[in-house]
């Protein structure tokens, strides 16, 4: 995937209510499984006990948590999409999200970001994101978010 530059906010308006971006595939590996609950202090066996996860689990394998399929999120759309103008943006917050299915050690993901609203504000730009993350082979999507950015001019 090549990463989508737009020239301006203007040119954004006119993706409103369209699939802007699709990420590459990114693998979640044991590692960054690992390294996430050690940052949240979330050591649940689920994710962290590969042997007891293949005895135990219904999904034969350790998953990710899925805050941390969430927080992927902006590294994929930073991959992915570049917006010319403004100087800087920031994670407003999210209407709605839902984890549909888990992913597994060593999944692939990638997010497809549908541009679904677009409202200036004092100051910038407010742009609500439908984002879907799939896992490579399945037909369920991991995440289904809706997240609120704001883009300061």
């Amino acid at each position: 995937m090549t990463k989508i530059t737009l020239g301006s906010l203007d040119e954004l308006k006119d993706w409103v209510g369209k699939e802007v971006a699709a990420s590459d595939w990114l693998q979640v590996d044991q590692a960054r499984i690992d390294r996430f609950a050690d940052a949240t202090g979330d050591h649940q066996w689920i994710h962290v006990d590969p042997a007891r996860a293949a005895a135990e689990s219904p999904f034969g394998t350790t998953i990710a948590h899925g805050y941390l399929t969430l927080s992927l999120i902006p590294h994929l759309m930073m991959e992915t999409l570049d917006v010319q103008g403004g100087r800087m943006s920031i994670n407003y917050g999210l209407n709605r999200v839902r984890f549909a299915a888990p992913v597994r050690a060593r999944d692939c993901i990638r997010a497809r970001f549908t541009l679904a609203g677009m409202e200036d504000f004092a100051g910038g730009v407010q742009l609500t994101w439908h984002i879907l993350i799939e896992i490579e082979g399945s037909h369920k999507p991991a995440c289904v978010a809706e997240m609120i950015a704001r883009r300061y001019v």
